[in-house]
Parts: C-alpha cells; structure tokens; sequence
C-alpha cells in the first residue's frame, strides 16, 4: 500500500483500499516536543491533570473546547479536549494521568496521557468530518474511576454517537501493541492497514487477562473500542514497580506509537462510519 508524505509538516497519506486510494491529512509533532511533553511528568495526580491542562492549552485547545469534568468520589477530574467536526459523530481517544505511587508512574500512564495534547495537535489543522474528544481520565488505577463516570453520564443518543473509543496505555517499551481479545475487530484492521502502509510495527499482545483500562468502561456499553499498548511478557514487570522510569522507555519506539496514533486517528475520520462500526 503506497505512502507519500506533502506539504509543510502535514502528511499526505493515499491509502490503497479495496482498489481505490484514500488520503488524509495530519500535523507531525516532532520527536523533540513529544519527548519533552513526555518528561513534564509531575509526581501527584493533580500536577498531572493541571499540567495535562497545561500541555491542551499549549497545543491550541482553550477556550470553551477545554473543560474539567468534576469525578464523583474522586478528588481530581478529567480533562476533556474537544475538536468540533463536521458531524455530531465522535471519536474518543483516552488515557489515564493516575498512577500508582511504586515508581514514577511514565509508561503507566503519562506516556499515554501526554500525546493527547500532540494528537490534538496533529488533527487540528484541517477540516473533521468527526467531533473528536481527547480525554485524560482520572482515577483509573483505583477501578476505571474516571471513564465509568464519564460514560455513565452519556445519554443513550450520545453513545450512539460514538463511532469508536481509541484508547492509550503504557506505550513505547516496545513497538506498538494492539489488544484483540476485547475489542472491535474492524478497528484493530483499519489500525493494521496504517501500520502496514506506513511500514511502522504492529503486533497483537492480549493484556486483558492481567488488567482491565479505560477502553473496557466504554465497550461495556456497546461503544466500538480499541486499546493500543506497549506491553509485553518481558515488560510487564515494569508496571507498578520502581521500574516505571523515563529509562524504561524506548523513545524511538515510543515516536513510532505516535507517529502511528496520528495517521490512525486521520484515517479513521475519513472512513469510519458510525452506522457500520461494530456490526
């Protein structure tokens, strides 16, 4: 499937799909600014969601478009980034700013957390058929706290709206990951199908039998979902332990994982239905 990248820092992508190219548009952040995002971790779970408030602000999201969304019996409240689409249909990309007080809590999770504020960036300018939600969820270390909330408050129009929940968790100690055992099998194709196009790795690592992310609060209501990771048997034991560092982490790996969300995200907002998802 052939690539060509144009113009000023924004990829032109043709997509060969059943015979016919699709192009799509996105900003490529550099690798020098998503690792410095990736370092501005803070040491409590407050200074994350202030800085993640922060980090949307520097990348263009202000205003009315960046609200906190107070959590029921959580203490710090999740940050929701939107990008106004054509249509009232969404996508939802999502990770989590808690973590656990072991270690310093990098790959678990603001290695997710802090490319919200860069795929923002990359998608904004031009024009979305979709509304897209960046969120950073609070609490999901204690039992899914601040996604449950979220969902929960979402009327049953409004989930219908929802064309797919692309969720982020403990990326780059290791090319990019993709959880099969839950989740939409037509999602984990059109990530298969960038991948392959843009000749970055991907591989399918099941981690739903050691743990459970936000992604799972939205597919247990029936919204089309996809968790990208990085996790392996040999990196596992990172998680929740002294280990979490920025040293555990593979900074070119972890570029590739952007690199990859940005084209993903693009390319779903050009052949992603929300009728058809799911069925």
């Amino acid at each position: 499937m052939p690539i060509w990248r144009t113009g000023v820092c924004a990829p032109l992508l043709a997509l060969a799909l059943s015979g016919q190219n699709v192009a799509i548009h996105y900003d490529t952040v550099p690798a020098d600014q998503i690792n410095r995002r990736l370092a501005d971790f803070k040491n409590t779970n407050f200074a994350r969601e202030q800085e993640l408030h922060a980090l949307f602000e520097e990348a263009g999201c202000t205003g009315d478009h960046l609200t906190e969304q107070a959590v029921k019996h959580s203490k710090d409240p999740n940050a929701v980034c939107t990008l106004p689409g054509q249509t009232e249909s969404q996508i939802i990309l999502g990770a989590h700013f808690d973590f656990v007080n072991k270690g310093q809590g990098v790959v678990d999770n603001w290695s997710g957390c802090s490319l919200l504020p860069s795929l923002y960036q990359s998608l904004k300018t031009s024009p979305r058929r979709h509304t897209f939600v960046f969120i950073g969820f609070t609490d999901e270390e204690k039992g899914l706290v601040g996604s449950q909330f979220y969902v929960h408050q979402m009327s049953k129009d409004d989930l219908g709206k929802v064309s797919a929940m692309v969720n982020m968790d403990s990326l780059g100690t290791s090319p990019t990951k993709v959880e099969l055992d839950r989740g939409d099998k037509r999602l984990a194709n059109a990530l298969g199908t960038v991948a392959s196009s843009m000749h970055l790795p991907l591989s399918a690592v099941n981690v739903h039998q050691v743990g459970r992310s936000d992604s799972d609060s939205f597919q247990d209501r029936h919204v089309p979902t996809i968790m990208i990771h990085s996790i392996t048997t040999q990196t596992f034991p990172i998680l929740h332990s002294r280990l979490d560092e920025m040293a555990a982490l593979r900074l070119t790996d972890y570029y590739d994982s952007y690199r990859l969300v940005a084209a993903f995200l693009a390319y779903l907002d050009v052949t992603l239905d929300a009728d058809d998802v799911g069925k």
